[in-house]
C-alpha cells in the first residue's frame, strides 16, 4: 500500500535531519504515493545556515506555502495518513499540544490526530523543561509518537548524515515503511 505522508520542517537546529529523511523517502519511493512539504520560513533559514545551500527546493516532492490552508492535508478528506514534523522546534510542539491550528502545520497535525492517524514528531531541543515535557505527554496522549532526534552510535557513522539516519531510520520504521537500515546484532 503507498502512503500519503506529510513532512513539515520547523525553524529547530538540525536542518541534516530533514535532508537525510528526504532522501530517505526518495530512496523507498515506491513505497509512497504523495509527499506534502512545508517548511516555515525559519527552517528555510536554518537549512541555508546549516547546511550551506537551498537544496530542498530541488526535491521532487508537493511543496506548500506554511498559511496555505487549502493544501489536500488541511483537512481529513484527503487521507494523508502520516505525518513527520522533522526536526520539531518545542514552540511547533507547544502549539500542536495547545490545539492552536494557526498555520498549516499545526492545522495538518491537528488533522491527523482528529482522524487517528499517525503524527511523529521528531523534536530536537535539549535540555527539556517541564513545559516541553508536559506538551510531549498531552502530544502523546493525544496519539502523537514522539521521536526525539537523538543518535545512536553503535552502527558507528563516520559521517554527520550517517548519523541523523541513525534517527530518520527510525522514523522510516515508524512509518510502517520498509526501508534497509543498521538493526542491532541482525
Amino acid at each position: 500500500m503507498e502512503r500519503k505522508i506529510i513532512v513539515s520542517v520547523s525553524g529547530a537546529s538540525g536542518a541534516v535531519y530533514a535532508k537525510v529523511l528526504f532522501d530517505k523517502l526518495l530512496h523507498i519511493k515506491q513505497q509512497v504515493a504523495k509527499v506534502g512539504v512545508v517548511l516555515s520560513d525559519n527552517a528555510k533559514e536554518v537549512w541555508k545556515y546549516e547546511l550551506g545551500n537551498e537544496l530542498y527546493k530541488d526535491y521532487p516532492f508537493d511543496f506548500y506555502d506554511k498559511n496555505d490552508f487549502m493544501a489536500p492535508f488541511a483537512s481529513g478528506s484527503a487521507k494523508y495518513d502520516t505525518m513527520i514534523i522533522c526536526p520539531c522546534s518545542m514552540g511547533t510542539l507547544g502549539r500542536i499540544a495547545g490545539g492552536i491550528s494557526n498555520d498549516l502545520t499545526t492545522r495538518a497535525a491537528d488533522v491527523i490526530l482528529k482522524e487517528r492517524r499517525k503524527l511523529i514528531l521528531v523534536v530536537r531541543d535539549t535540555p527539556y523543561n517541564l513545559i516541553h515535557i508536559n506538551n510531549m505527554k498531552t502530544v502523546t496522549e493525544a496519539g502523537g509518537i514522539i521521536c526525539p532526534a537523538t543518535p545512536s552510535f553503535y552502527s558507528r557513522p563516520q559521517t554527520f548524515e550517517a548519523l541523523a539516519a541513525t534517527v530518520i531510520d527510525r522514523v522510516i520504521d515508524l512509518c510502517g515503511l520498509e526501508n534497509e537500515s543498521y538493526r542491532w546484532n541482525d
